[in-house]
């Protein structure tokens, strides 16, 4: 066999299968193109879900004649002043994506710089004509018919129209997320399938992008979004992220930006799992819209063909500055749970109606920030013992919350002005129904519960250890005798979190001290599941590794429980510790911990409104 060179428009077009995989793809490179050509109003039209026509309309800065001859050319780019990989700046660079669209369709290129007259340049399967006079008011306008035609084969591989549009539509969305200050719309020509406009806020303003945001992600998103605002080393994170309460079944609603370029990173969205794994259960994913900008030369976005990938310097920097960005934005937002909360609450109470009620904005005024000091005088009251030694009773909760002064003077029992409100009844032995100044709350009172436990049992962590208290008599635990020998194992981990025991012949362990935190928690059980998680994680991770999932099983187990009958003491406390604990909206698992309903909510079930 002779080694030889092959034709120009055979490698273009094995470079259009790296390149365009779809019609999605060829739209995401003409829109960057627009984005980076200075262009303020983008339109996209496409006709079979892209099949027979593709055309995108900018009004950027136009190319001359001379320019659209070099545009098709392969490897010809303006993007690259210097020629240097190391520095940049723009969505696009490489040079490829017009004349890999050009050699698998009919392409068709006008445009009109400002101050000059209007050009097209025509390509059918590779072959190009002259540039020729084009009528045009300015902008470019590129045409993409028949997409494949010269690659028959590639069209056997398409999906049916819906869905190859709603491929294009998430495209074009991802980039409009990025750049607020542009204006987009997508469409099939008849009906219009995405549009947002410029509001005229400033770019880099964190209310704008949001609306922008919301444009995309909907407006519960925008409602229950906490802004995230951190740098560290040069690198600045922006964005906004949902309460945890607001989630979904897939993690389709997380986008990642780099430089303002939509990105897919394995190291990106492991951050984002990292910071939400106290909040969520398994198989739950948060919203999130994060922004990471960076020094060009610290990042390489020529990894991958399709420019969707990156690769960093220095990736433990931008995976810490997530994680920690996230997490300060969770801590900061107190007890306060989504709205999406009390629309599903509502929405139960409608079964067989399609229509929902719009989202409620959030009101709790301490949702944010440090605990003011009125809040944390009120909570220590409420949280001191009591002469009848109710509050002492009430497992985990006899101690003041980190901020809570104690001696404070006392609070009036029916004060509806707290963000919780008052206790005024427990319903089903199970949920506690408070008072508010515009409506009322309902509380899971085992879910609030658990995630105080958790963080004590965190705080006092971090404080250098949990305290113990021993057991009067001794509890002898039966396991399977793997199980037993793997808690044996861990015995010294264990301690630390201030559980002690140790092996009692085959298959048994003794437990002798427990968390002072949990009270009067099932020994038995809280054993056998710690069993099973040991199980799970096996010999390569210690407890310290995976020291969330240990807590907050202990939580679980040492939490006051469905069924206990709760007095008003009680019930008071509970709800003014949330108050002053962080991430009090939600359980460990990503339930939420209550549900707040206005009174606007209510008289609307009654027809009031």
């Amino acid at each position: 066999m002779t080694i030889r060179r092959l034709p120009e428009t055979l490698v273009n077009r094995i470079a259009a299968g790296e390149v365009i995989e779809r019609p999605a793809s060829a739209v995401k490179e003409l829109v960057e193109n627009a984005v980076d050509a200075g262009a303020r109003r983008i339109d996209v039209v496409l006709r079979d879900g892209g099949r027979t026509l593709i055309a995108v309309t900018d009004d950027g800065f136009g190319m001359s004649p001379d320019e659209l001859s070099l545009a098709v050319e392969r490897h010809a780019t303006s993007k690259l002043p210097d020629d240097d990989l190391t520095h940049i700046a723009t969505l696009g660079f490489r040079g490829e994506a017009l004349p890999s669209i050009g050699s698998v369709s009919r392409l068709s290129i006008a445009s009109r710089p400002s101050g000059s007259d209007g050009w097209e340049i025509r390509v059918e399967g590779g072959k190009v004509t002259p540039p020729q006079p084009a009528a045009l008011t300015g902008g470019t306008r590129v045409e993409v018919r028949d997409l494949f035609f010269a690659t028959p084969a590639r069209l056997k591989f398409l999906k049916i129209e819906r869905t190859e549009m709603d491929h294009a539509v998430k495209a074009v969305q991802r980039l409009a997320m990025a750049h607020p200050e542009v204006a987009f719309s997508i469409g099939d020509g008849e009906r219009t399938r995405f549009t947002c406009n410029v509001d005229g806020g400033l770019a880099g303003d964190q209310d704008t992008r949001l609306r922008r945001l919301a444009a995309v992600m909907g407006r519960e998103f925008a409602q229950n979004a906490l802004a995230i605002n951190a740098e560290r080393e040069h690198v600045r994170l922006t964005g906004h992220a949902g309460l945890p309460t607001l989630n979904r079944n897939t993690a389709k609603h997380q986008y990642l930006f780099v430089n303002g370029r939509p990105v897919t990173d394995r190291l990106l969205t492991g951050a984002v799992r990292g910071a939400y794994q106290d909040f969520l259960a398994r198989g739950r994913h948060p919203l999130v819209a994060l922004f990471v900008d960076i020094a060009p030369e610290l990042v390489d976005v020529n990894v991958h063909p399709a420019k969707a990938e990156v690769r960093f310097r220095d990736p433990g920097i931008v995976r810490g500055l997530i994680v920690g960005g996230l997490r300060h934005a969770l801590a900061e937002a107190g007890h306060r749970a989504s709205t999406s909360v009390a629309n599903s609450a509502l929405g139960a109470f409608r079964p067989g109606q399609g229509t929902r009620l719009p989202p409620l904005p959030y009101s709790g005024g301490y949702g944010r920030g440090p605990v003011p000091q009125a809040l944390a005088e009120a909570a220590a009251q409420y949280l001191a013992p009591h002469d009848g030694g109710t509050a002492s009773e009430f497992p985990g909760l006899g101690a003041a919350p980190m901020g809570a002064s104690m001696g404070a003077p006392a609070a009036t029992e029916q004060n509806v002005d707290y963000p919780l409100g008052a206790a005024q009844a427990q319903v089903h032995e199970t949920y506690i129904v408070s008072q508010t100044g515009d409506g009322l709350v309902i509380v899971d009172q085992h879910a609030a519960h658990e995630r105080l436990v958790y963080e004590r049992m965190k705080a006092a962590l971090a404080e250098g250890g949990v305290s113990r208290q021993g057991l009067l008599l001794p509890e002898v635990i039966e396991l399977d005798e793997a199980a037993a020998d793997a808690l044996a194992d861990r015995a010294h981990e264990l301690a630390e979190l201030g559980l002690v025991l140790e092996k009692f012949g085959t298959g048994a362990v003794v437990v002798r001290e427990v968390p002072a935190l949990l009270g009067q928690a099932d020994i038995a059980g809280l054993v056998r599941d710690l069993a099973g998680d040991i199980a799970e994680l096996g010999d390569a991770h210690t407890l310290k590794e995976r020291l969330d999932d240990v807590c907050s099983t202990m939580a679980c187990h040492g939490s006051v429980r469905a069924g206990r009958r709760l007095n008003r003491d009680e019930m008071n406390a509970l709800l003014r510790e949330m108050e002053v604990t962080p991430h009090a909206g939600q359980c460990n698992h990503g339930r939420p911990t209550y549900v707040e309903l206005k009174i606007a909510d209510i008289e609307r079930l009654f027809g009031r409104r």
